[in-house]
């Protein structure tokens, strides 16, 4: 009879996931990472953080997490009732064949035609169940993820795969490797007048903290909120009225929310200034409101989108940035005359 084996799409239990939690980390990453089974056996894919299943066709590429959705923003206008420069720029949203889930169901895989999960929007999505027919040799990836992937390799039924226990082994292995890359780059440090979003480290890992959390400069500092150069993340570094958190009503809250519907606010994914310039003066008053957004950064090197943005400090006062995406992440930046 056929068997079935499991991959885990993110951390492979909640006790593994608060062991995480406690460190503000995750690993994205699959559990285990390269899975061996017989032609004819299917895998359950057990979605565990927020990520997704793509099986691309033959010689095709993962999806893309972002995509225009054909109109372009007009009437964006900022708290003073200036209009932003990202007007007649292309209204951004999730890629549509994300919006279509494929949880629950069961797929079967040749290499012919892609399976894809979808995001798993729903609450407690269940597994996606794939039978894999052909021997061979597939890779599989996460499009929320750029750089997350996996292999499943499909041996005839002459070749031995590993047991159920020996994969426990490997994912337990996995785990425990990936918590010691936590706690090491959670001691990350940067040079002055850099404010790195996050720290990256092998196979995935990632904190989800500001280096430094809290900082203090002089009026008149550039600063520069750069990605960690191996993320497999998207961030943003913005500041302005409210906290995204705990007040989803604040100005700040209402552009964090956007990054759950379909479409994204223009002043939620695009840079607040104009990129290619002078970087911008912030003060409590900029747009009106003390807003400054670094725009959505990455470090995938087949996404435009860019990996750092700058930011003069203007005004005295403290700042607080969060990142709109991940608004649990905080850090504070003190700036004295």
């Amino acid at each position: 009879m056929a068997a079935t084996k499991t991959v885990f799409m993110g951390l492979p239990s909640k006790k593994v996931g608060n062991q995480f939690q406690k460190l503000n980390g995750d690993d994205n990453a699959f559990f285990p990472r390269s899975t061996a089974i017989h032609a004819g056996d299917k895998v359950s894919f057990v979605v565990t953080g927020f990520h997704t299943l793509d099986l691309p066709a033959k010689g095709v590429s993962p999806l893309a997490l972002l995509a225009p959705t054909g109109t372009t923003l007009a009437g964006q206008n900022d708290a003073a009732g200036q209009p932003f420069w990202f007007n007649g720029q292309p209204e951004l949203g999730f890629n549509p064949p994300l919006l279509a889930s494929g949880f629950g169901k069961h797929f079967t895989y040749t290499g012919a035609k892609r399976v894809e999960s979808g995001l798993p929007v729903a609450n407690n999505p269940k597994p996606v169940l794939v039978t894999f027919k052909k021997a061979g040799t597939y890779t599989y990836f996460c499009d929320v993820h750029a750089g997350m992937k996996g292999t499943i390799h499909v041996l005839a039924k002459s070749h031995k795969v590993p047991s159920a226990a020996a994969d426990a082994k490997s994912v337990a292995t996995q785990a425990a490797n990936a918590l010691k890359i936590l706690k090491s780059i959670n001691q990350t440090t940067v040079g002055s007048s850099v404010v790195q979003i996050g720290a990256s480290g092998k196979n995935g890992v990632e904190s989800f903290n500001f280096f430094p959390a809290t900082s203090t400069v002089k009026v008149g500092t550039t600063v520069t909120f750069r990605m960690p150069v191996t993320s497999t993340e998207v961030h943003t570094a913005t500041t302005g009225p409210g906290n995204p958190l705990t007040d989803p009503n604040s100005y700040l809250g209402q552009l964090a929310a956007t990054f759950t519907l379909p479409v994204i606010a223009g002043a939620a994914v695009y840079p607040s200034d104009q990129p290619g310039g002078t970087p911008a003066s912030l003060t409590p008053t900029l747009h009106g409101n003390g807003f400054w957004n670094s725009g959505v950064l990455d470090t995938n090197i087949n996404s435009p989108l860019p990996g750092a943005n700058q930011v003069t400090f203007a005004g005295a006062g403290t700042y607080t940035f969060y990142c709109l995406i991940h608004p649990f992440m905080k850090a504070t930046v003190n700036v004295t005359s």
